[in-house]
């Protein structure tokens, strides 16, 4: 009997040990989770470029209340604040660092080599050797094609103030791979479906100036543009603007821009950043961080189209059938410009 006692003693023991090695592990883990900390840089577009900026700090609060971190924004004056910028978060050991935007690639690249405990989440940027580092890539080219197919089949069916000329205006950026692969796939739709269509391309050079976005569209406008097409982050601004003042339309992009101009933006491309930038937060969130390429696209709602509701519903069910062909694999859009 004194044995059985001894047994069940040692028992309730080992029992009390287990349970006190659990609490102190769950109470390590609560811990970490309620000091998880995130931060976000802008480029020089800013976080009111309402564009993809915008939209990546907005996923970055909906992870904020989602899963209750604590985020930080610190935004880009120049570009010689990148790289300030990033080592300063990586010294105060935030869990993930994200930087926005094709611009800060050579800065990452540096200061994700120089803090490798760091982890760093870069949008619209290829780095895919460096460990503590995932770019999010999207496939910009869908995007533009399916805006370009639209508008072109609303200068066919001489929609609105269309005027027929079949002549069609971009306003980049900067020539860098996201913006030529959304004009690229833009002249593309275009040609898919007015082959002798007129697609006059320009660059800001900047995208944080609005003023320049207005001139270059406007010089597109005279030269018979019925559309111009924003893909020039907080310079597009001036773009819609343009087309408002000369009573033409509007191309949004990244985001659904139809409320900075209700009757000028008629369609936007859509660049789900938001989406990607939740998307890598939580994963991180959850001990899943995975470095190298985070690829977004129409199949997994990356990239898209939003239509005012304007746009006649014949038009919205045929480019509807040009998404389900390039999910399909049927449909081949180009990356670059020719």
């Amino acid at each position: 009997m004194k044995r059985f006692k001894s047994i069940i003693s040692i028992l309730l023991a080992l029992i009390f040990i287990i349970s006190s090695l659990l609490s102190v592990s769950l109470a390590n883990s609560s811990s970490k989770k309620t000091n998880f900390k995130i931060a976000l840089v802008t480029d020089i577009g800013g976080v009111n470029d309402r564009s993809f900026n915008q939209l990546a700090y907005e996923g970055m609060k909906r992870a904020e209340k989602d899963l209750k971190i604590k985020a930080t924004l610190i935004q880009s004056k120049q570009m010689t604040d990148y790289i300030p910028n990033l080592s300063k978060l990586a010294r105060e050991n935030y869990d993930l660092i994200i930087a926005v935007g094709f611009l800060m690639h050579d800065a990452v690249v540096e200061v994700a080599q120089k803090y490798p405990k760091a982890k760093f989440l870069i949008i619209d940027s290829d780095i895919s050797n460096i460990k503590n580092v995932a770019s999010a890539l999207f496939r910009e080219e869908q995007g533009g094609y399916l805006v370009g197919n639209a508008i072109a089949l609303l200068e066919k069916a001489k929609f609105g103030k269309t005027t027929g000329k079949n002549t069609f205006g971009v306003v980049g950026g900067m020539a860098i791979p996201p913006v030529n692969r959304y004009i690229a796939g833009f002249k593309a739709g275009v040609l898919n479906q007015i082959p002798n269509a007129k697609v006059i391309i320009k660059y800001t050079g900047k995208f944080d100036d609005p003023a320049s976005g207005k001139e270059v569209a406007l010089t597109e406008i005279s030269e018979g543009a019925d559309f111009v097409y924003q893909v020039a982050g907080q310079s597009g601004i001036g773009v819609i603007k343009a087309a408002e003042e000369k009573g033409v339309y509007a191309v949004g992009c990244d985001a659904d821009q139809s409320y900075l101009s209700p009757k000028t933006v008629l369609l936007s491309s859509l660049k789900k950043v938001d989406v990607a930038t939740y998307s890598v937060i939580k994963d991180t969130y959850q001990g899943k961080f995975k470095s190298g390429i985070h690829y977004f696209d129409v199949m997994n709602n990356g990239v898209g189209i939003s239509f005012s509701k304007s746009i006649p519903k014949d038009i919205v069910n045929k480019i509807n059938d040009i998404i389900k062909n390039i999910k399909a694999g049927k449909v081949k859009i180009p990356t670059e410009l020719k």
